[in-house]
């Protein structure tokens, strides 16, 4: 029997990882029953790809049963592209199975294209189908399963976690492809968010043996896959198993960055510091910052508590960001931006704000009516109104949120944007909203990276214009200028220096030398140094204390860190001078500058890497 098992990915990306449907062909290999009578293929497409083509590329191998895999982003291409099939493999059996056909399957299989749903974990549930069709029988009737014409039953109970294979360790799926690992540590939720489906018919959170993750850890490092996406909603809600984790990361996978969910509650000083310790990412579900909002969804909220635990993130350096929602029961635009301006404060790294998707199969879905909430009845799902926002101004608060991503997210403005927000008596959500204001009707999709610094400034000299405020404004432009410097270096590969030896042996004067890729110069209106050492500085109270006299930097990475060298201005004349076809010698008559000082500081910028050598051509 041959059987194509269709991933659908919303983009190209490290996390586009045909997980599902290689837990699925594990399974169906690992069957006794089935084994020796299979060929299984795993084939991946995107939602820009057209669905003709698609089916198309699926018939070429002449599929007995094609299964898609499906989400609330991929419902519409996967119907079309089973429409495609019908036509082009009337024979071959269709069905369908994930998050979607399990919360909505009447919705499903009123498309018409489906021969029969699966419905929750799949791995038992399709093998036992494939096992009946294999005999020649239909698997309508089973656990799990559901065909047109028939209601949904319960969901047949999970399987032992470790009774899947992992499609890793067989080496049927390769990590190294996309550029990044899906790592599953456990199934389910214990938590039962009224807006969320992931406890669904989970029976608690089940977790994979440290064993079998030890393995795939190992496996990630010997691969060097450079990022993992952890899929464990309630990573550290088992704190003794989490600290074990990451104690382990840090021993056998610290060159791996990994991305984590986590809830705050369970955070102490001791798991801080271990998330510190590795490189990683955590993001944690704040949703809103008012507690009656938060009851209304089946979740509890100590807005004191939620204080302190990112006090100890931010005490020991760990990156984390917030999701909010806006649009939830009993939310408005006024506490939105409360919970917006509550999640600034605490300093996260980035936030990611949705609105409200009232998804099929949650507890929210069956009692929208009574709650006022008017949604889309297709994915995505989202609210179109409620008690507390009309449509406009759910609009609006789609623009805040875009405004949020590219001023403060996307922008890196961690570090200096509640100093700048204060110095123009703002809240951070009004700043935000006049961020919006400036970008107009450009949409958040159309602004590249490389603008954002520019829309940065360009906005920064607006507003402090208008609220009178230009005194401040170069410290402000400083900040903005120096950590849009330092994301760059911390995202740069530095060269390799030489060695002591080599250095001994060259002559930097005579030696042919270029400003390395990773090395930026900037100036800046205040000495650098002094804004470093002010930390978040009072734009107020710095400029009263300080002159903008100046100054020439250097910002480079090294020794696994970035640093940043205050230079004199003909030693960053020097630097800019350097084109890698002439010695320094020559340079150094031209700008002023002593060979001695020259010699001295250019073996200094060699060894950092500031500089590099160029290769003979």
């Amino acid at each position: 029997m041959n059987i194509s098992l269709i991933a659908i990915h919303p983009h190209p990306s490290p996390q586009a990882v045909p997980l599902a449907c290689a837990f699925l062909q594990e399974a169906l290999l690992a069957d006794q029953t089935l084994r020796g009578s299979l060929q299984t293929t795993i084939a991946e497409f995107f939602l820009e790809n057209d669905a003709a083509q698609c089916a198309r590329e699926i018939a070429r191998s002449a599929p007995d049963l094609v299964a898609f895999s499906i989400y609330v982003w991929s419902r519409d291409h996967a119907v079309a592209m089973a429409r495609e099939l019908r036509a082009l493999l009337p024979g071959a059996v269709l069905c369908a199975g994930g998050a979607e056909p399990t919360a909505n399957p009447a919705g499903l299989l009123d498309e018409g294209v489906f021969d029969f749903l699966v419905r929750g974990e799949g791995e038992a549930t399709l093998v036992q189908a494939v096992r009946v069709i294999s005999a020649g029988g239909q698997p309508s009737g089973l656990p799990g399963i559901v065909a047109p014409g028939e209601t949904a039953g319960t969901l047949p109970p999970p399987m032992e976690l470790d009774a899947v294979p992992s499609p890793y360790l067989s080496g049927r799926l390769d990590p190294t492809i996309p550029g990044g690992a899906l790592w599953q540590l456990s199934r389910g939720c214990d938590f039962a968010c009224s807006f969320c489906f992931d406890h669904k018919g989970s029976g608690g959170v089940r977790r994979f043996s440290m064993e079998r993750i030890e393995a795939e850890l190992r496996l990630f490092a010997r691969l060097k896959v450079p990022q993992v996406f952890v899929l464990d909603s309630t990573f550290n809600k088992d704190s003794k198993r989490a600290k074990e984790i990451l104690r382990l990361i840090r021993k056998v996978a610290p060159g791996i960055h990994f991305h984590f969910e986590v809830r705050s509650e369970f955070i102490d000083a001791e798991m801080a510091e271990l998330f510190a310790s590795i490189t990683c990412s955590l993001q944690i579900g704040l949703q809103s910052a008012d507690a009656s909002v938060l009851r209304g969804v089946g979740r509890g909220f100590d807005r004191d508590d939620f204080v302190q635990r990112a006090f100890l993130l931010n005490q020991s350096g760990a990156i984390f960001g917030f999701d909010l929602i806006y649009g939830l029961p009993g939310d408005t635009p006024q506490l939105f931006q409360a919970s917006l301006d509550f999640a600034l404060s605490l300093y996260p790294n980035h936030l990611d704000i949705f609105p409200l998707a009232v998804l099929p199969g949650t507890r929210l879905y069956g009692k929208a009516q009574a709650s006022g909430l008017q949604h889309l009845d297709a994915p995505p799902y989202t609210v179109q109104a409620t008690t507390g926002y009309t449509p406009e101004q759910l609009a609006q608060a789609g623009k805040l949120a875009a405004a949020c991503d590219v001023f403060y997210s996307r922008g890196k403005a961690v570090a200096w944007f509640n100093s700048v927000v204060a110095a123009v008596k703002s809240t951070p959500s009004d700043f935000l909203a006049a961020f919006a204001a400036f970008l107009g009707e450009r949409a958040e999709a159309d602004i590249t990276e490389e603008e954002i610094w520019g829309l940065q400034r360009n906005f920064l000299e607006l507003i402090f214009k208008e609220r009178k405020k230009t005194k401040l404004l170069p410290l402000a432009l400083d900040l903005a200028d120096y950590h849009h410097h330092y994301a760059a270096a911390l995202m740069a590969t530095p060269p390799t220096p030489p060695g002591p030896k080599q250095l001994r042996k060259l002559d930097p004067l005579k030696q042919p030398l270029v400003l390395a890729a990773s090395t930026t110069l900037a100036r800046f209106n205040y000495e650098v140094l002094e804004i470093l050492d002010a930390g978040e500085p009072d734009l107020t109270e710095f400029t009263a204390c300080f002159r903008p006299s100046g100054s020439c930097a250097v910002i480079y990475p090294a020794h696994g860190e970035v640093c940043t060298e205050s230079v004199s201005p003909a030693y960053f004349e020097l630097l800019q001078a350097l084109d890698g076809k002439q010695g320094a010698a020559a340079l150094c008559r031209r700008i002023g500058l002593s060979e001695e000082e020259a010699h001295e500081f250019l073996e200094f910028a060699l060894a950092e890497g500031i500089v590099q050598r160029v290769a003979p051509s």
